[in-house]
């Protein structure tokens, strides 16, 4: 996985951001096994969805759960599969395809 570390991407809330399967970290961030981890199980889902799906899934089901209880970006689907099993070294070589879809029900 390409890293890049810069001051702009990705915004202040967030420490990475992955886009294409290329990490941009904030300038600081450690960067963690986790880390890697969580961004590759996304650039798997974006794979998936032909990258195109993926940005177009995530969008909109953020802006579904916008208005519902919690914060959106911790009930969605794609985060919650990343977080769930970003401290398992061996998740991608046993994961499903698709395996974000049985996280659509759960809401944290």
């Amino acid at each position: 996985m390409i890293i890049i570390h810069n001051r702009i991407i990705p915004f202040r809330k967030y420490e990475a951001i992955n886009v294409l399967g290329i990490l941009f970290c904030r300038k600081g961030v450690s960067i963690t096994t986790d880390l890697i981890q969580h961004e590759r199980i996304h650039t798997r889902q974006m794979w998936e969805l032909l990258i195109v799906g993926f940005y177009l899934w995530y969008t909109i089901e953020w802006l579904v759960r916008l208005p519902m209880k919690g914060r959106a970006y911790s009930n969605l689907s794609m985060e919650r599969e990343a977080y769930d099993n970003m401290h398992d070294p061996n998740y991608l070589l046993k994961r499903k395809p698709y395996a974000w879809i049985k996280y659509l029900r759960k809401t944290s």
